[in-house]
């Protein structure tokens, strides 16, 4: 990666921890995936209890993997043929792991759900909420994190799962009631009010949609 956009990566980042601070949530820059592994690894004790929701960023930096060999007890919906067992696991788990569709400046984070599994367990439940988040998914504000997660992130899925939505044949927001739509619940966190609960790991690499 060169060298200013490194720079200036580093320095977008203290800014959006500084903002996380002012909202009770800590935030950590990790400047590769493996540095974003240990750091993650660091903050989930051995024996935990551990989830997730659908963020493939998690995967990308090794984390799921790491667990799975770990002395942790991984909790893989994608395993287990009770899906919404699994999904309601999360609820009382240790940590929760997750991205997020877009993060502003500010330390405002933008995530969007049509099961809504994931930004129910981000809002209430798990013990410990644990983001990864590439520096790609940094916006200027709310607006501009809203129509990244409608207009960048949203579309990508539905077209990774293969979905009929308008958006996954325009590539952009249609605003759509689509049966299969995946923008059923949008949520903004703003502020936590459990001190130590959410923490976000900035990655100075393109992660995740």
């Amino acid at each position: 990666m060169d060298k200013n956009i490194v720079k200036r990566n580093q320095l977008l980042a203290q800014k959006v921890i500084k903002g996380l601070a002012s909202r009770n949530m800590t935030g950590y820059y990790a400047q590769t995936r493996e540095e974003a592994k240990a750091l993650a690894l660091s903050l989930i004790p051995e024996e935990s209890d551990v989830t997730m929701g659908g963020g493939m960023s998690v995967h990308e930096i090794g984390l799921v993997e790491a667990l799975k060999k770990g002395n942790y007890n991984f909790i893989d919906r994608d395993e287990m043929a009770d899906k919404r067992a699994a999904m309601l696991a999360a609820y009382d788990a240790d940590v929760f792991l997750s991205s997020a569709n877009a993060i502003t400046e500010d330390g405002v984070m933008i995530n969007i759900d049509g099961n809504a599994n994931r930004v129910s367990a981000i809002a209430q439940g798990p013990k410990k909420v644990i983001f990864i988040v590439g520096m790609n998914k940094v916006c200027d504000d709310v607006d501009g994190a809203m129509k990244r997660a409608r207009n960048v992130a949203a579309p990508i899925n539905a077209q990774r799962f293969g979905l009929s939505t308008p958006c996954a044949k325009t590539g952009s927001c249609m605003n759509c009631k689509s049966p299969d739509t995946i923008c059923c619940q949008f949520l903004i966190t703003r502020f936590s009010r459990h001190a130590g609960r959410i923490h976000v790991i900035l990655v100075n690499e393109n992660l995740g949609f």
